[in-house]
């Protein structure tokens, strides 16, 4: 029997899944992704008030501050998951699709700050 395979009478017959440290390297990922959007997002807020208080810097500056929150909330839900088993669930489609958007979003909008 080769090395990861399951015992001929077990549920399965594929690979064991043996997630090694991907898990705790997924998780720093992670926090280091939500450092790097947390930076962003002080550097749109700081964009938005250089030069003056407008209206639509304003606005974009808080867009891009609930963009922040919303990506974070997602970022804490998947650092706990985790952290939680030794061999986590995948990301769901859903979650996954929310926090590409947040990215995007947040990326339009430090566009958007840097334009105006």
């Amino acid at each position: 029997m080769s090395e990861g395979m399951r015992p001929t009478g077990d549920r399965g017959t594929g690979p064991v899944r043996d997630p090694g440290l991907q898990p705790e390297r997924t998780r720093l990922a992670w926090r280091r992704t939500t450092l790097a959007s947390t930076v962003a997002a002080v550097l749109g807020v700081k964009a938005a008030l250089h030069g003056g208080v407008s209206a639509s810097g304003m606005v974009a500056g808080a867009v891009c501050c609930g963009l922040w929150l919303a990506f974070l909330l997602l970022a804490h839900r998947r650092i706990h998951v985790l952290s939680g088993t030794a061999s986590p669930a995948a990301l769901a489609p859903r979650h996954a699709t929310a926090a590409v958007l947040c990215t995007v979003a947040a990326a339009v909008c430090a566009a958007t700050l840097v334009v105006v």
